[in-house]
């Protein structure tokens, strides 16, 4: 059977996997596509506790945006195309939540915005993209956890204050949207920091939110923003990356009622794990292998142990954060990486933590545009294309092994049917 597995934005690579060895090709799940319009609408008209947006909006005193980066798939664009009419001449400023990740390319900033809003917003300088190590902040107090929660000034001193984001299953906050416009989004280096330390623990994982200990710290952290006053706008994507639903109001109203439709569209069912797993990360998620370490984390779910789990993602600008490329590069062995993590902390770890465990169980492999010498210092088998890996992989694992697909690993969160 043929498969076709994207790379990049345009380009895929087709592959022949013998018909009694494929165990399947998992996308997220088909389901009804709305008109996107009207789901916009509907949901800024009837938000959950909350005004509508209209009435929301309905001041003169300044009004933040923030918005996700080009990391995300989130439609943002298409929002705005609906509401910037009500808002253009409104005192109002964006503000985009990179968290850690650097500001946006001029590409990826067209992508956020779409191209004549962006030249406008541009044009009136009304766009600032957060930066969590220089930007003025604001303390505003702690977790139970002891989470310092520092937010950019820019939103903590507008009057009102209104998220756009998206939902999809994340590898250890178990979801994005939300809360997480605002922790890691806005934050400071330093709460971020110390809420991603909780990343290491086994509870942490796509999907999971019920004792996640980062998901619990981010909405303990939430309780000190509650003088914000906040109309959440967060969409859920089917698999193409097409709106499938929006909720909108009370910041964490609008997450859980969004949660539920992701749901919908994410969680996949397969009979049994297998032997050799294929996982995309698709664009624009592929930006970096920082970014893509989502589809690894989300393949390793469909792996049988001594697997070969192979990452498909361009990372067409690199490596990403240094201090993630630095800790993985510095040890030869995944073990040595473990251990080195074990004796300290430092932001940018939870991701080499998480990709140095499957080492420990599991072959990792992948085709990248990064080096050789660039893809093996971090514990990864080096390819260029997916058929001579996957050739490969069949040699070494046999005639009898069983395949996995996920063309959209970094959206696509499998789970060994019960029935």
């Amino acid at each position: 059977m043929k498969v076709k597995v994207p790379y990049g934005e345009k380009d895929a690579f087709e592959i022949d996997v013998p018909t009694n060895q494929l165990v399947g090709v998992y996308n997220p799940n088909a389901v009804k596509k709305p008109d996107a319009v009207s789901v916009i609408t509907k949901a800024l008209a009837h938000p959950i506790a909350s005004a509508s947006f209209d009435d929301f909006i309905d001041t003169d005193k300044k009004i933040v945006f923030i918005v996700n980066d080009g990391t995300r798939p989130t439609p943002t664009a298409e929002i705005l195309k609906i509401i910037y009419p009500k808002i253009k001449h409104k005192n109002i400023s964006f503000i985009v939540a990179t968290g850690v990740h650097r500001a946006p390319t001029e590409k990826e900033y067209r992508f956020i915005f779409g191209n004549e809003i962006y030249q406008d917003l541009k044009r009136r300088n009304l766009i600032h993209s957060h930066d969590s190590k220089h930007d003025p902040m604001t303390y505003l107090g702690k977790s139970k956890n002891g989470t310092e929660m520092y937010l950019n000034k820019i939103v903590t001193e507008a009057d009102r204050v209104v998220p756009i984001s998206s939902i999809e299953p994340h590898y250890f906050a178990g979801y994005t949207g939300g809360r997480k416009s605002f922790l890691p989004g806005v934050a400071a280096y330093k709460t971020i920091s110390e809420n991603h330390h909780l990343a290491l623990m086994d509870a942490a994982r796509a999907m999971n939110l019920k004792g996640n200990p980062v998901h619990e710290d981010m909405m303990d952290a939430m309780k000190v923003i509650k003088g914000l006053n906040i109309f959440a706008i967060e969409t859920v994507l089917d698999s193409d990356h097409d709106i499938y639903a929006v909720t909108t109001g009370d910041l964490n109203g609008s997450f859980y009622a969004g949660i539920d439709k992701a749901k919908e569209v994410f969680g996949v069912q397969i009979p049994h794990k297998a032997d050799i797993v294929i996982s995309a990360a698709p664009y624009p998620m592929d930006v970096d292998l920082y970014q893509s370490q989502k589809a690894l984390d989300n393949g390793k779910l469909a792996l049988k142990p001594n697997g070969i789990l192979i990452l498909v993602a361009t990372c067409r600008t690199g490596i990403g954060p240094k201090p993630f490329y630095n800790l993985l590069s510095s040890e030869k062995t995944a073990e040595g990486v473990l251990k080195k993590i074990d004796q300290s902390w430092h932001l940018g770890y939870h991701k080499a933590a998480k990709m140095a465990q499957i080492d420990t169980w599991a072959s990792t492999w992948a085709v990248t545009q990064l080096t050789d010498e660039q893809m093996k210092n971090v514990h990864f088998k080096p390819f260029h294309d997916l058929k001579v890996a996957f050739t490969e992989a069949l040699a070494q694992k046999g005639k009898q092994a069983s395949v996995i697909i996920l063309p959209a690993g970094s959206l696509t969160v499998p789970e060994v049917s019960k029935a």
